[in-house]
């Protein structure tokens, strides 16, 4: 079913977002809403990236899952959630460590990255008219980590 210029322009708009999020940092499903001005959206952000397409042979995605960093989305809690993002939180793990991440695995087996180290999370977006790196703030010193 084709999508709507709304929906399509959502979906666009969080892969823009996710590619700007830098190689070995983490942020999270509300941030990339937050980011685009739709912070009651995190569940939107993870149906967009579920739904990223792959760059399979034939196709012609201009978004797809080898230019848009989808692993390096997680849940607020820092944890890699399964069945997140293309073929799940094995290759999502996998993604981020090979970008220098370090996941941490429970005794339940579930995985998480911590946020004080690998957390990305600026007041904006970099690409944003006026924005300056010295307005970016790694980590979760930020407050807004929890909520999304």
């Amino acid at each position: 079913m084709p999508r709507t210029d709304e929906v399509e322009w959502w979906f666009n708009a969080v892969y823009e977002a996710v590619q700007e999020i830098p190689h070995g940092k983490v942020t999270s499903y509300g941030h990339i809403a937050r980011l685009l001005g739709q912070p009651q959206r995190p569940r939107q952000v993870g149906i967009c990236l579920k739904h990223l397409p792959d760059n399979a042979p034939g196709t012609s995605h201009y978004f797809h899952s080898d230019n848009v960093p989808w692993q390096r989305v997680i849940n607020s809690k820092g944890m890699i959630l399964i069945g997140g993002g293309p073929g799940g939180a094995a290759r999502q793990a996998a993604a981020l460590r090979s970008e220098g991440v370090h996941i941490e695995t429970d005794s339940m087996g579930e995985m998480y990255v911590d946020f004080r180290q690998y957390g990305w999370f600026p007041k904006r977006l970099p690409s944003e008219e006026g924005s300056s790196s010295d307005e970016a703030e790694d980590g979760a010193a930020d407050a807004e980590v929890n909520e999304g």
